[in-house]
């Protein structure tokens, strides 16, 4: 799928793209913004030290593609498929995996994220009554 710029992403230009938005300070920002464009901008300047040129509609579009497609091959394998997987999964887990953990445990109250012995305090209780 061609993006905006007509001019499909190269591996370099993707592993770049991650590389500036695992930076922490990045991060943040974005998680705390819906209005983003300055911080793409941003992005943008830091790909062109790269020598990559890309305005900051192309990297906020690759960043929701890239987001996307994390998210969508993720909850895959939560389901049990993995067949389904993607280019840059480990990058993106690295960087997504522990907010979208927390978002996972707080809507479907994953037992998996509490220590062994609280399951095992609340089965008996459960037994008992």
């Amino acid at each position: 799928v061609a993006n905006e710029g007509g001019k499909h992403w190269t591996v370099n230009e993707v592993r770049a793209l991650i590389r500036i938005w695992s930076d922490k300070n990045i991060q943040q920002q974005l998680e705390g913004t819906v209005r983003n464009k300055r911080i793409f901008e941003q992005v943008a300047a830091r790909l062109q030290k790269f020598g990559i040129d890309r305005d900051w509609k192309q990297c906020r579009t690759k960043y929701k593609n890239l987001k996307h497609e994390y998210k969508s091959v993720k909850s895959a394998q939560d389901s049990g498929n993995t067949t389904k997987s993607m280019k840059f999964f480990n990058e993106l887990d690295a960087i997504l995996g522990h907010c979208t953990m927390e978002q996972a445990s707080k809507s479907d109250n994953d037992e998996s994220e509490r220590p062994p012995e609280w399951a095992e305090a609340k089965s008996e209780k459960d037994s008992i009554g």
